[in-house]
């Protein structure tokens, strides 16, 4: 599981990063304190306080070889 830090402090910066995210095989999640959500729900993503940074955690991506690919996209999240 790899973890990052990411600020998506905008209604801009969500929609990019669903689209973003839904155009990989991943299953990964978004944590702001105790809650968790589905970092592919575009709903679910609004419901966290998006003021402060998530943690999205990554638990699989297929193929791995496409994690390069992903990070270097995440980049533009990463806090």
């Amino acid at each position: 599981m790899k973890e990052y830090n990411i600020m998506l402090n905008g209604i801009d910066k969500v929609k990019s990063f669903v689209t973003m995210i839904n155009g990989f095989n991943v299953q990964a999640d978004l944590h702001s304190g105790s809650y968790a959500i589905d970092a592919q729900s575009i709903l679910g993503i609004f419901t966290l306080n998006l003021t402060r940074p998530l943690t999205l955690k990554l638990r699989s991506i297929y193929p791995e070889k496409d994690l390069l690919e992903f990070e270097s996209k995440l980049n533009n999240y990463i806090v």
